[in-house]
């Protein structure tokens, strides 16, 4: 096989109260990668669409590319490899959307190679892409992009890494305004400190969504999606969050925050009927503000990144 075509799942980090330690992967959106072998050992970006022109096309500064190189230095390979990006989410969304990226190209690069080593391995190369797009290391977004599931980053240094069950019917509403918060600007207004009741209220919060998600007790998940310390920061950026928390609420959502740095916002429901009536709520709540929308539902992707035929 000397060409490939992956997609790389969209995500939600810090799923409200588990900030850079939550994550979660959902059906859609996300990116495509194309990789194809070349005859030398170069790798090149031969194109990228939806991006408005705005990603680089240097392959020592794309976060797709990153992880490639990263990856082949660390098998010690000499390998060129073309690439071709399609970009189905927004950037700066909140979404992972370079994450997504990242996953796909790395996870397909293994997959040519005939997977030198398992999937749970190439996290470390994911997370350089991260680095490159926003400075930052994090494995929130793709962790859940290249395991799947709802995830948790136990620690950074060593990085531990695991998973947790979560309820069938559990849906995530996702919705995507028309406005821009970047995710460099969006960590850089937060504080290095907080208080003592703010970190004992979170960490009831954190552990009270591992127990809801492993018992499918959907009231607890609610009572536990509460941030004392992210939202009321971030939600400054973005405009009418709290009007668009509250429509989701109203809506039968069991709770609703930030995805990532946002202005992406989510929510969850208990099954897919009440999760549409959610999102359709958060959508009207923008457009009140004359800000225009774009609506996800889905269930938590338990797969991760996928060959397409």
């Amino acid at each position: 096989m000397d060409s490939i075509r992956v997609f790389a799942p969209a995500t939600v980090a810090n799923v409200a109260c588990g900030f850079d330690i939550f994550g979660l992967a959902v059906d859609n959106p996300g990116d495509e990668v194309i990789l194809t072998r070349r005859n030398d050992n170069k790798i090149v970006i031969r194109e990228i669409t939806g991006d408005a022109g705005k990603l680089t096309i240097d392959e020592t500064r794309n976060a797709v590319s990153v992880p490639v190189i990263k990856y082949l230095a660390h098998l010690g390979l000499q390998t060129g490899f073309d690439i071709v990006l399609h970009k189905k989410m927004a950037l700066g969304s909140g979404l992972g959307s370079s994450s997504a990226s990242s996953v796909a190209g790395v996870f397909a690069a293994n997959k040519l190679l005939g997977e030198p080593l398992s999937t749970d391995k190439l996290l470390p190369f994911a997370m350089e892409g991260e680095r490159v797009a926003c400075g930052s290391a994090h494995a929130d977004n793709v962790a859940p992009a290249l395991l799947g599931g709802f995830v948790v980053i136990r620690s950074y240094a060593p990085l531990d890494v695991f998973k947790v069950p979560v309820p069938d019917n559990l849906y995530v509403s996702l919705i995507h305004p028309d406005v821009e918060v970047n995710t460099k600007d969006a960590r850089h207004i937060l504080k290095n400190e907080v208080s003592m009741n703010k970190a004992i209220s979170q960490m009831g919060n954190v552990s009270g969504m591992i127990a809801g998600l492993m018992s499918s007790d959907y009231a607890l998940i609610g009572r536990s999606m509460v941030d004392f310390i992210i939202e009321p920061i971030r939600s400054i950026l973005i405009p009418s969050f709290f009007e668009v928390k509250m429509a989701a609420t109203e809506a039968g959502a069991l709770g609703c925050s930030i995805s990532g740095a946002g202005p992406s916002v989510f929510a969850f429901s208990e099954g897919r009927e009440t999760a549409e009536k959610v999102a359709a709520a958060m959508k009207t709540a923008f457009e009140q503000v004359n800000i225009q929308a774009t609506t996800y539902v889905s269930t938590i992707n338990q797969a991760g990144p996928k060959i397409l035929e």
